[in-house]
């Protein structure tokens, strides 16, 4: 990445088609399929339009409006009710009503990478680096990337994402905390102490590297924390 800056795209039709032609050969005849944001990539439509041409097989569309983790967790949550013997009709429904119930708040070391992925002017980059602002991206009602807050030094960036977690979850007692990081584990190991400490009620948090389809637009060192609600 310091000398490319990687491109991303959504997957080819062509493997999409593949992808359903497998399913129904392994003998499903029910697909829940968990999208990022609608807002973000054009994946969700793509796969969307492409389930129309299988029509023996039950396809039920989610845009979580979300992205990476924030995403995904939506995926854990339709595993976990399929574990417990849920019907189609019961998870597509928990899931139709569950879009805000899940949000990632994303905090960007360096303006860099927006720059060069066209996500923000040189100017706003520039100047911002200098000042050292870190601004703090989520995903609006929309779907799409959202600032929230900027804070001037990365340790009260960090803060104020924790800070914003925590208003989030509020007195929200069946919760799933989510930590995500960008080649950065050491700070997001120390930020799950800090989670543990200021949301206790918290059933588990899961830890994990960000995907470079997301990393790519935004550079190494994001901290991405954020919450499920489950109640």
């Amino acid at each position: 990445m310091p000398t490319e800056i990687p491109k991303t795209s959504l997957p080819e039709g062509a493997v999409i088609q593949e992808i359903f032609k497998k399913i129904i050969a392994d003998g499903y005849e029910q697909l829940i399929a968990i999208t990022i944001s609608s807002g973000l990539s054009g994946t969700f439509n793509s796969i969307r339009l492409i389930a129309q041409d299988f029509p023996q097989l039950e396809t039920f569309m989610f845009d979580t409006k979300n992205i990476g983790i924030g995403a995904g967790s939506h995926a854990i949550k339709a595993a976990e009710l399929i574990t417990q013997g849920a019907t189609f009709e019961e998870i597509t429904n928990n899931l139709s009503h569950s879009t805000d119930k899940s949000k990632i708040f994303f905090s960007v070391a360096t303006l860099e990478y927006l720059q060069k992925g066209g996500r923000i002017g040189l100017v706003s980059a520039v100047l911002g680096n200098a000042l050292k602002l870190n601004p703090i991206i989520t995903c609006n009602e929309a779907g799409v990337y959202h600032t929230v807050a900027k804070s001037r030094g990365r340790k009260k960036s960090l803060e104020k994402t924790v800070s914003l977690v925590k208003e989030f979850v509020g007195n929200h007692q069946n919760v799933r905390l989510l930590v995500a990081h960008g080649n950065a584990e050491p700070e997001a190991l120390v930020l799950v102490d800090v989670l543990k400490k200021e949301i206790p009620q918290a059933n588990e948090i899961l830890v994990d590297q960000i995907s470079p389809a997301l990393v790519v637009h935004t550079g190494p060192g994001l901290i991405g924390l954020g919450a499920q609600l489950l109640d």
